[in-house]
């Protein structure tokens, strides 16, 4: 939960500084480096974030990545970053390059807004050419979250993270397959479905028409299953409603008023009536105590009784609402705390 309003904080950080960011040292600054210590790192400790990381390469020197971050004296992420109105699908040969170099698991391809995490999936020491994990920090949804938080310091493993980056590689490959088939359906898409429901020849004038009922049947398929999950959620509140007003009757119920009980509360009234009028004085009987209130607002206590135990109390409300509890021997000894009463009231109506 912490994670998730760091980086929702950052994300509105980046809405409002963004226009005024005109160059990629700004945008390390102010997007990217926030973000490597939300996760966990300091920035400012050379032995877990190592700015311009060396990344030479054969004979060409003077290569450099922007940042490496280090677990144990060993690079396990290169971080390259670019000014955040670049395109970063033009930097991804020069951080293959830098990850080969490097011998890290991970490389990270970011314009302080778009992150895209790459690693050796297809090949051992050879970053893939596709991310496995890819978002855009203003526009998160909670699995990514999720995701994002298995790179935090305290939860960093490298083994489990590889294994998982091949199905999260894939998983948004096949999502991308669906969502490009549900816009636009292929012919093979539209056979499938027309195979196994239409008995007679595929004609061009057939495809056509399964073309548009395929995509009215997952249209509706998915406004009936959200409908579906919607009612769902619905039904369950009003359930859990329903439980909880069924408790409340039921403690509701267990309240008994007692003579005792209305005696007292007629005590305070003819205590009360000199100075405030008599509907607005009000009780309110509960399982703990006997209150009475001003206005029936539970901000303006008068005091409250507690008259059902071997002893009997009154607690009375000083200017501060703090409780003074008086323990007294029948409700005729509220007479006795008639000054503090008046005082009570009064307060409230200074308020």
């Amino acid at each position: 939960m912490e994670l998730n309003n760091q980086l929702k904080a950052l994300a509105d950080k980046i809405e409002q500084l963004k226009d005024q960011i005109e160059t990629e040292e700004s945008t390390k600054h102010a997007f990217v480096l926030p973000f490597i210590n939300l996760l966990g790192y300091d920035s400012f400790n050379p032995t877990e974030v190592v700015p311009e990381f060396t990344a030479d390469l054969g004979l060409k020197k003077g290569e450099k990545v922007d940042y490496a971050i280090f677990q144990k004296g060993d690079p396990v992420m290169i971080i390259e970053c670019k000014n955040w109105t670049e395109d970063l699908n033009v930097h991804n040969s020069q951080l293959a390059r830098y990850f080969h170099v490097t011998h890290t698991r991970f490389a990270l391809l970011t314009n302080g807004i778009e992150y895209r995490f790459y690693t050796d999936l297809e090949e051992t020491n050879i970053m893939d050419e596709k991310p496995f994990l890819e978002f855009d920090i203003t526009n998160l949804k909670e699995t990514t979250i999720n995701e994002i938080a298995k790179f935090h310091k305290t939860n960093f493993d490298i083994d489990k993270i590889v294994d998982n980056a091949s199905d999260l590689k894939h998983l948004k490959e096949i999502k991308k397959i669906i969502n490009d088939e549900l816009q636009t359906p292929t012919h093979e898409f539209i056979r499938l479905f027309a195979n196994r429901v239409y008995s007679g020849r595929l004609t061009e004038r057939v495809m056509e028409e399964f073309t548009d009922l395929v995509r009215k049947a997952f249209n509706q398929t998915i406004s009936e299953n959200v409908n579906d999950r919607l009612n769902a959620a619905l039904n369950k509140e009003a359930e859990k409603q329903q439980e909880e007003t069924l408790e409340e009757d039921q403690e509701i119920s267990k309240i008994v008023t007692t003579e005792e009980e209305l005696e007292a509360y007629r005590i305070v009234i003819a205590i009360l009536r000199r100075k405030v009028a008599i509907n607005r004085i009000v009780h309110r009987d509960t399982q703990s105590y006997f209150g009475i209130l001003l206005d029936d607002n539970n901000r303006k206590p008068i005091c409250r009784l507690h008259l059902d135990g071997n002893k009997k109390y009154i607690s009375l409300f000083d200017q501060n609402k703090d409780i003074q509890r008086e323990q007294i021997h029948s409700v005729d000894d509220i007479y006795n705390f008639e000054e503090q009463l008046l005082q009570t009231a009064a307060y409230y109506e200074l308020e």
